[in-house]
């Protein structure tokens, strides 16, 4: 790992601190300071001439402060005269904003990608887009990671002979047939219709959940609006028991206490991908540490990264 800079911004300095130990490399120090005025100036107190350079800042909140950050960090890197700049970017925030579905209305997974490119990102490493459809806004390589194999492993070691995995809305189906592969168990999905940003519709699911052990796989869980529509609509089914999982475990006002505080869900599991302030006695986080400084490692070293979604 010769060669090789890390830096981190403000976002999430434990992830990035835990993929520079699983890469035996040293975290590189970088200075945020303010102006008088309110604007942000960042410096990169390490060289990064003719060096790769990776800088981890998932999007998370405060979202645009974030992601200001992240883009002086870029421009400071481009200055600096790195060899390649890779944005390590475990969580998209913009991700949701992608597509035109009312009139006049802005698409910010684009304008945000078009950005990163125009400050000086030549790679992007990022995981579980909210929709496949994001990739294709990057004019610039990007990696799109998942969490499904360390997801998948945690619930190995349940008992799930009887169990179903269910996903929260018709999207994300392909992604819980995948999911339900790796278990070796059958999947069901919900009809949801959203009718605003906190209020979700789920009018049947679809498959067979009746007296099984759910496991719930989504993307993110936000405010947690349409988990807890599912959960009403799998306690009417008479579900045997139910674990809720996702990649990004966001959590927003209370969603984990109202979802932990449920007696019908036993477990709650998400990653690392972003940082947590809340917690319950419900939670488990997994680390998603290792296969991010996999990812790294191959970029740079110019090795396949696909090889890390071998199902098997």
């Amino acid at each position: 790992m010769r060669e090789i800079t890390i830096f981190s911004g403000s976002a999430h300095p434990e992830l990035a601190a835990a993929i520079c130990h699983h890469l035996e490399v040293p975290l590189a120090p970088s200075r945020v300071t303010r102006f008088a005025n309110d604007c942000l100036e960042v410096q990169l107190l390490a060289n990064c001439r003719e060096r790769d350079v990776f800088v981890v800042q998932p999007l998370v909140p405060p979202v645009q402060e974030n992601l200001v950050e992240l883009l002086l960090m870029l421009d400071a890197a481009r200055g600096a005269s790195a060899a390649r700049i890779t944005v390590v970017m475990p969580h998209f925030a913009y991700a949701r904003s992608d597509k035109k579905n009312a009139p006049r209305i802005s698409i910010g997974a684009r304008l945000v990608a078009d950005l990163l490119r125009t400050a000086g990102a030549d790679r992007v490493l990022t995981m579980t887009l909210h929709s496949p459809q994001v990739h294709g806004f990057f004019s610039m390589p990007v990696d799109h990671l998942h969490a499904l194999h360390e997801l998948a492993e945690h619930f190995r070691r349940v008992d799930l002979r009887n169990g179903v995995v269910v996903s929260p809305d018709l999207g994300n189906a392909k992604e819980a047939s995948r999911f339900a592969g790796m278990l070796g168990v059958p999947v069901a999905a919900a009809a949801k219709e959203r009718l605003a940003d906190d209020k979700v519709v789920i009018s049947s699911i679809i498959g067979d959940v009746r007296g099984r052990d759910v496991v719930v796989l989504d993307d993110e869980i936000a405010r947690g609006s349409t988990i807890i529509e599912l959960l009403d609509r799998l306690a009417e089914l008479d579900v045997a028991s139910v674990r809720v999982a996702c990649t990004h475990g966001l959590f927003a006002d209370g969603a984990l206490a109202r979802i932990g505080e449920r007696d019908d869900v036993e477990e709650i599991v998400c990653t690392t991908t972003v940082p947590l302030a809340d917690t319950s006695k419900k939670l488990t986080r997994i680390s998603i540490a290792p296969a991010l400084a996999e990812a790294v490692r191959r970029i740079h070293n110019g090795e396949s990264v696909s090889v890390l979604f071998d199902e098997h």
